[in-house]
């Protein structure tokens, strides 16, 4: 590599250290100047700033992901993954055993079961992790479903568990709506779904909310098709 006249000689040093490195131990020594430059930049405060790569082992799924992809669009993400590189990082909070799938749950399973995209990326995933005041369970649901919400296709039977969770954590509906971007009675109605009119006995809201000719597990809602 030539030396470039702008590139400072301690960092030429270490880059020059760094290219003699195994590839496991590579990632790690970049992964790890990546933290450092993260405390220093201007951009701390954006998870984006700071994107490492996770072996796909260590990262797990969430267990209330609403979000559902049909096969076409999970072939034409494979494509573009592909064709395109990732152009995404998944978004994770890093827990005990390893890192839990906040955002990029599709782009996830891509990078783990498409065997020509794993072994291009060596069996590593783009991460991000998610800002430290949304790494509580409820945080965490809510912010899935902001990064879903408007672009993907939402089980309402899943949406309606996330609410009544946090329903029972002591969320009030202005704090859901507020978080998960719904109106009120939205919120209300997803409880109904659920069977469960103790949580919201105290609201002067009655309507029932119907669909007819479809079952609950057989309807969603629909915004653009993202990864």
């Amino acid at each position: 590599m030539k030396k470039k006249d702008n590139i400072p000689p301690g960092l030429w040093v270490l880059l020059e250290e760094i290219k003699t490195l195994p590839v496991a131990e590579k990632i790690d020594a970049i992964n790890a100047i990546k933290v450092e430059l993260h405390k220093v930049s201007p951009f701390k405060d954006e998870p984006v700033d700071c994107v490492q790569w996770i072996l796909s082992e260590e990262i797990a799924a969430n267990d209330y992901n609403p979000n559902t992809v049909a096969p076409p669009e999970m072939e034409l993400l494979r494509v573009s993954i592909v064709a395109d590189g990732y152009t995404q990082p998944i978004v994770a909070n890093k827990e005990e055993g390893g890192y839990v799938v906040i955002d990029g749950f599709h782009r996830n399973r891509v990078g783990k079961e498409c065997a020509d995209v794993n072994k291009r990326i060596m069996g590593y995933l783009p991460v991000v992790q998610i800002r430290d005041t949304q790494t509580g369970r409820e945080e965490r649901m809510a912010s899935t479903i902001r990064h879903n919400r408007a672009r993907g296709k939402h089980g309402v039977n899943a949406m309606s568990e996330i609410v009544i969770e946090l329903k029972k954590r002591n969320w009030s509906d202005k704090k859901i709506s507020k978080n998960l971007g719904m109106e009120e009675d939205e919120v209300l109605r997803l409880c109904q779904i659920s069977g469960l009119t103790e949580l919201f006995s105290d609201s002067d809201f009655s309507e029932a909310w119907e669909i007819d000719g479809l079952d609950d597990d057989e309807i969603i809602i629909e915004g653009t098709t993202d990864e």
